[in-house]
């Protein structure tokens, strides 16, 4: 082969590799309509417009981004939580992973139905301590005493090198997060301890996902404080906060320290859009609503984020053109907060600043 034919070859090989085609097979093939999808889906919550389905307190929601297709925590019934699924159309036996947030059944419930339908998803999960699903000590803990009689020794004075702690879900395929982890190009989980309230210890994970607009981030109940969650994770990735969604914990927090954190959130960790859920509270959607303005984005049940420069609603059938929260979601959210964990809050205007 002369060096023409070579040289000729070899571009042709180059402008191959580099085709819009190829680049689609080598990245997952961008270009179909699933790989094309940049959404976030709610599932599970206790405020939406009127549909098919069923407001209860707990958060759940799909992510659709870069050929991903994740559930990122389950609520807190489990047969609500495939009535939605059903009622939504949503898919969950060809998942890629599935985040659970943190240990507390408003969070978790779903599982029961996930893993009857897709019993092989990898679920990622916070590591705990002892005593919670995912957790271990090692089996000196027990301190021998080699003097009692064997039958008042524990196992028999042979205990097992890992006392491991037992788990609803035996049959799930757990991956304990202890650390910041990508789980996949350009899918972070972001874990911090809880700060807030009755469960210091609580462990929880967020998903930040990368984009040309920036991060994307998805809290299931900002236990860490949402301040905290978003200070990790500008830490862990340098790069701004494109849009914070799910739950931001601030129904123990008064109107001053909701005002105080949305303000912070806007302008000193510059985050472009807020699409809150769940624990937020009442108050804290009017005063986020106030703040952000136009950059603040509905998220009810049923609702669908469009993600892109702009975070936008998708138009779908029952569901809402404006980004407002009505009569009825806010009637929806009180009776499910009612008789929800969260019930004794109701009228407390207990401080989160405080406790830092």
């Amino acid at each position: 082969m002369n060096i023409r034919a070579l040289f000729t070859s070899s571009c042709l090989l180059v402008a191959a590799i580099y085709s819009p085609s190829a680049q689609a097979a080598m990245e997952g093939s961008p270009n179909t309509p699933e790989a094309s999808k940049a959404e976030i889906t709610v599932l599970y919550d206790a405020f939406g417009k009127p549909s098919e389905m069923k407001r209860d307190w707990g958060f759940s929601a799909l992510i659709e981004y870069r050929g991903k297709r994740i559930l990122f925590d389950t609520g807190n019934n489990t047969d609500i939580f495939a009535h939605n699924v059903k009622a939504k159309g949503i898919d969950l036996t060809n998942l890629d992973f599935a985040v659970v947030s943190h240990r507390h059944g408003d969070h978790t419930s779903g599982l029961n139905h996930l893993l009857r339908v897709n019993p092989n998803v990898t679920i990622f999960a916070p590591q705990e301590n002892f005593g919670v699903f995912g957790s271990a000590l090692p089996g000196a803990f027990l301190k021998s005493n080699k003097a009692l009689p064997v039958d008042t020794r524990y196992f028999g004075g042979d205990p097992p090198e890992t006392l491991r702690s037992g788990s609803a879900w035996p049959e799930g395929k757990f991956t304990w997060v202890a650390e910041n982890t990508e789980v996949a190009p350009g899918f972070h989980l972001i874990i911090l301890p809880g700060r807030w309230g009755v469960d210091l210890e609580v462990k929880e994970v967020s998903l930040a996902i990368d984009t040309p607009d920036g991060i994307v981030l998805v809290v299931g109940c900002g236990h860490p404080r949402i301040e905290a969650i978003v200070k990790a994770t500008k830490a862990a990735l340098d790069r701004p906060i494109h849009l914070v969604m799910g739950g931001l914990h601030l129904l123990p927090a008064s109107n001053k320290e909701i005002r105080q954190i949305a303000t912070d959130l806007r302008d000193s960790w510059d985050v472009r859009f807020i699409a809150p859920d769940h624990c937020t509270g009442e108050q804290g959607f009017a005063i986020l609503k106030e703040v952000f303005g136009n950059r603040y984005v509905y998220a009810g049940l049923g609702t669908t984020l469009q993600l892109g420069r702009t975070v936008t609603i998708k138009a779908e059938t029952g569901q809402p053109e404006t980004p407002e929260n009505n009569a009825a979601d806010l009637r929806s959210y009180r009776r499910s907060l009612a008789k929800g964990p969260l019930r004794a809050l109701l009228g407390r205007g207990e401080g989160l600043l405080a406790r830092r």
